[in-house]
């Protein structure tokens, strides 16, 4: 305080400061720990980094009524360090008002308080504190106070040495054509705190531009979430994947699970290396990383997983039946749904390398895995015996063997989604299982017969318990009394990250509701790849978010030809997503298990083949579990017609819905409502009445 020369007044925020840095620091009287770190363990030592006390800053001004002409900062002194939020405590002296804001830019070399004659000769009689001088380096030394006075200069120029830190490249930019342009003479100098009103717009403007006036953590809330997921959160966005093989064997954890992937495939003798056999074809394979979270919520272990590629086979030669069950999200988010209003637990189960247990009947040649090629060997290749990850036929010869374990143990499969099993213990007690792929969530009331049924499991296969569900298919899901909460927050920050769109501005909306994009939208665009597959993370996005639906289904309409209307279409999206990427959906008991639904439609929307597009959702107790953007097949003559199509897979969505709960004995089945806003629709659907805008969808639709 006394070297920034900070008023007296202002020594209950110094004492602040200090315990805020000292309770980060390490202390010898706890064996050289943080004091910080041994209180809250889980949390991290500074949210925002660490500034000299007492210097200038310059805070974003979000005053009503400001103009493009207004200033759009306050100068303010540094005082400290906020204890209930993410941001720093600036005071402005001119309006006798502390701020707490993360958007500040410091200049961390400039005091803001100038020292007097009489406080310096005071505080070196009481501390021998040498007066620091704030010269820049790459300006000429100024002359002294005994020498003639220099001529008069302007006060921008006089404040724009002091203002400017050393390690900025913009001040250095300005300071070498400062150097060489001006002579010593020409240099007055004067303190930081006079002549406020003369620092140039021009340099204010261009420091405020080098900063990212959006930074991310503006719309990232973390302190709502629970201690348990925050640390989920955090281990989770502290691993990178590796982008290729070299990478991944760069870094030792990623080289250990591929070694470790390795050393399973050997034990269970899936293949063995032999010459490529005349008239036979091998298929490639390559490297997938995973995370694997554990109970507690923090990163259990790194997964390696050696995929074949089977988009190469040939079907009739390697391989020939491969349909096999997978669940669908819908049934995924029911099943958040159910447990939400029912108050039961979710649980997690991972089977390692479940597609070895699958037993491979056809012939199959593989490539030797990236990295793990064996000397001598180059030539040799791999004779499966066992069903690997990518082949077409392994997802088959898994599902069954996994049923076939499951129902031994008495669990029946639903008929309306083969990927779900259940059991009814007793009256009133039951489990449910559902599986994708080696991914299994179980819930359900019956603690012992949950607990039998994973040691049913781990009697067959490598299954590791991982206890409370919290990372399942990119999806993070919370758990509390109050409901379930799903997000993929973590997906979305990798896309912005991906695409360079972390710092954009967002936008309120993600498409513009008066534009209309037709096949023909400015020039090709350069790279057809990387929009098809942003359009494809995108789709897997709107798992937890029904807002990207409509949007995402129209710029998925142009991966044939992209064109630059098109991508700026995306990049909108992207911009709206920004906006809140953690925004995800609640699930929670609001006293009803009433199953509804609300359909509507558009009529000609489409400028290129003027079809309608349908969207409609689905609702369980209140919580949303379906939903659909999708352009109809045909042509409506009619806004009744669009808006009765619309109702007519609305009707569907609602009758498999009530199928699937009903074969899970999951309530008594209410009569289910439908809601539509068109009343000529609504008399169709009461009164089948047959003419001339209705008999030509009487098979199509007329079951509603």
């Amino acid at each position: 305080m006394l070297s920034a020369n900070v008023p007296v007044h202002h020594w209950g925020d110094a004492i602040l400061t200090a315990g805020f840095l000292i309770n980060r620091m390490s202390s010898s009287s706890l064996n050289h720990k943080v004091p910080f770190s041994i209180l809250f363990p889980e949390n991290p030592l500074f949210h925002t980094s660490p500034k000299v006390f007492g210097c200038v800053c310059f805070i974003h001004d979000m005053s009503p009524g400001l103009d493009k002409l207004s200033a759009c900062s306050l100068k303010c002194v540094f005082l400290g360090y906020s204890r209930l939020q993410k941001g720093y405590r600036c005071y402005s002296p001119e309006t006798n008002k502390y701020y707490m804001s993360a958007n500040v830019t410091f200049f961390e070399q400039t005091p803001y308080f100038s020292p007097s004659v009489q406080d310096a000769h005071v505080i070196q009689q009481v501390l021998p504190i040498p007066v620091v001088e704030y010269n820049i380096s790459n300006v000429p030394i100024t002359p002294s106070l005994d020498q003639s006075p220099p001529e008069p200069s302007s006060p921008p120029i006089d404040s724009f040495q002091y203002r400017t830190p050393t390690n900025s490249p913009i001040v250095q930019e300005h300071g070498e054509s400062f150097t060489s342009d001006s002579s010593p003479s020409s240099l007055n100098p004067t303190t930081p705190g006079e002549g406020d009103s003369g620092w140039p717009i021009a340099l204010r403007k261009g420091t405020r531009s080098s900063r990212n006036p959006h930074p991310i953590y503006n719309f990232l809330s973390y302190h709502r979430l629970s201690p348990s997921y925050c640390s989920l959160l955090s281990s989770v966005s502290s691993v990178v994947i590796p982008k290729n093989v070299n990478e991944a064997l760069d870094h030792p954890g990623w080289r250990q699970a591929m070694i470790a992937e390795m050393q399973a495939l050997e034990s269970n003798h899936t293949w063995e290396l032999v010459p490529l056999p005349s008239g036979k074809k091998a298929v490639g394979c390559r490297w997938v990383y995973a995370i694997k979270v554990g109970p507690d919520g923090q990163v259990d272990r790194l997964k390696a997983r050696l995929v074949a590629k089977g988009y190469t086979q040939v079907y009739g030669l390697d391989y020939c039946d491969t349909f096999s069950p997978v669940a669908k999200m819908t049934t995924i988010r029911l099943f958040f749904a159910m447990a939400a209003i029912r108050h039961w637990p979710l649980h997690q189960l991972d089977i390692k390398n479940a597609f070895l247990h699958g037993d491979l009947e056809e012939e199959v040649y593989m490539e030797q895995p990236p990295g793990f090629v064996a000397q001598g060997e180059s030539g040799m290749v791999c004779k499966l015996h066992r069903s690997l990850y990518g082949l077409k036929q392994s997802p088959r010869a898994w599902f069954g063997k996994f049923s076939s374990i499951v129902q031994k143990f008495g669990l029946r499969r639903s008929e309306a989604d083969h990927s779900v099993f259940y059991k009814h213990t007793s009256p009133g007690k039951c489990v449910y299982l559902i599986v994708y792929v080696d991914d299994i969530v179980i819930t359900g009331n019956d603690t012992t017969g949950i607990s039998q049924l994973k040691e049913h499991l781990c009697k067959h296969f490598q299954t590791k318990d991982l206890g409370s569900l919290k990372y399942f298919l990119g999806i993070e899901v919370a758990q509390s009394k109050d409901g379930v909460v799903i997000s993929q927050r973590k997906y979305a920050l990798d896309i912005l990250q991906e695409t360079g769109m972390i710092d954009c501005r967002p936008v309120e909306s993600p498409m513009d509701p008066n534009q209309k994009l037709t096949t023909v939208e400015g020039e090709l665009f350069s790279d057809p790849e990387r929009y098809r597959r942003l359009v494809g993370k995108l789709i897997y996005l709107t798992i937890t978010r029904p807002d990207l639906s409509f949007a995402v289904g129209i710029v998925s309409q142009f991966m044939q030809t992209p064109c630059i209307g098109h991508w700026n279409a995306i990049i909108r999206i992207l911009r709206y997503l920004k906006k809140a990427p953690g925004q995800g959906l609640l699930y929670e008991d609001k006293g009803n298990v009433q199953i509804y639904g609300y359909c509507d439609a558009d009529w000609a929307g489409s400028p290129i083949d003027r079809r309608s597009t349908t969207g409609y959702c689905v609702l369980l107790g209140g919580n949303v579990i379906s939903w659909k953007s999708k352009k109809q097949n045909v042509v409506a003559r009619s806004t009744a017609e669009a808006e009765y199509r619309a109702m007519a897979s609305l009707t569907c969505e609602l009758i498999w819905v009530k199928q699937f709960l009903r074969e899970l004995n999951f309530y008594e089945i209410q009569t289910m409502k439908m809601y539509c806003d068109n009343q000529a629709a609504l008399h169709i659907a009461s009164n089948p009445v047959f003419h001339e805008r209705t008999k030509h969808i009487e098979i199509d639709c007329h079951f509603v």
